[in-house]
């Protein structure tokens, strides 16, 4: 997960918790960060990636896209929303640009919390993940399948009566039953006070996507945690009752697109990885 991802995209939040790290099996964190570039990752991560991308070569355009949707949903909401605290679930492996470094680059005052279970991203969370001293960033090790858990441990670090960004990015589909993964973005959401934001995103399937579920069904077979793909209309579920920003429920290249920087490839037109971001009113 993570990263989030978050970092990268993290399912490792919705996978136990103070697991000793399995070299043996390939975990999703660590694939993601070996598609990001990134070296923290096993000869059987690496593998497993390399078939999935043989399988679907547009996944590295998904790392890519919801790395690049990170950063500019944490840079709207730290600058234009005004929101000084975050709540990043399924952090994954850190990374550059992590939301801490994004959001205190505007908001140095921002505070923000990671939450995760897998120990390799435990490891690298202590070391890593710091903070401006006029900011705070703490990193809590748990289960999404336990909203209130996390709501608990964050109320240490955040004033969870003031606006909010709770940040599911690629963790939910790490919940295998989509009612259950409505409640526990309900219940997160319930906590939080009007004005603040959920930041969710989820790969899909739909017609056309044969390959993409090719992909997924090779992962299940082999990888941990196991993930469930989901419509763009149940991605669009999650954000019920919210008020969704413009451009809705849409790819994560086309969240509010930015020329990509100097010497970086331009994202994918489309990836089979869907996002929003939703204000509570």
């Amino acid at each position: 997960m993570t990263e989030h991802p978050a970092g990268t995209t993290a399912a490792s939040a919705v996978n136990g918790t103070n697991a000793a790290i399995d070299s043996t099996k390939p975990h999703s964190a660590r694939m993601w960060n070996y598609w990001l570039g990134g070296k923290d990752n096993y000869e059987v991560d690496r593998g497993t990636g390399d078939e999935i991308k043989r399988l679907h070569p547009g996944i590295l355009d998904y790392a890519r896209a919801d790395r690049a949707f990170l950063g500019r949903a944490v840079r709207h909401l730290a600058g234009e929303a005004g929101i000084r605290q975050f709540l990043d679930i399924g952090t994954g492996l850190p990374t550059a640009d992590n939301t801490h470094e994004v959001a205190q680059r505007v908001a140095p005052e921002a505070r923000i919390v990671y939450v995760d279970n897998d120990p390799l991203v435990l490891t690298h969370a202590r070391a890593l993940l710091t903070s401006t001293p006029e900011g705070a960033t703490d990193y809590i090790d748990a289960d999404l399948h336990h909203p209130g858990v996390i709501l608990d441990q964050a109320r240490k670090t955040l004033d969870l009566s003031r606006p909010t960004a709770v940040m599911l990015l690629g963790v939910a589909m790490f919940v295998a039953d989509t009612d259950e993964a409505y409640r526990v973005v309900r219940q997160l959401m319930d906590a939080m006070p009007p004005g603040s934001y959920l930041v969710l995103s989820h790969t899909i399937t739909g017609p056309g996507l044969e390959d993409v579920d090719e992909a997924v069904r090779f992962w299940n077979a082999v990888g941990t945690p196991k993930l469930t793909q989901r419509t763009p209309e149940q991605v669009a579920g999650f954000f019920d009752g919210l008020d969704l920003l413009e451009p809705g429920v849409v790819s994560c290249s086309r969240w509010r697109p930015e020329p990509a920087p100097f010497g970086e490839p331009e994202e994918a037109e489309e990836v089979a990885f869907y996002c929003g971001v939703a204000h509570k009113s």
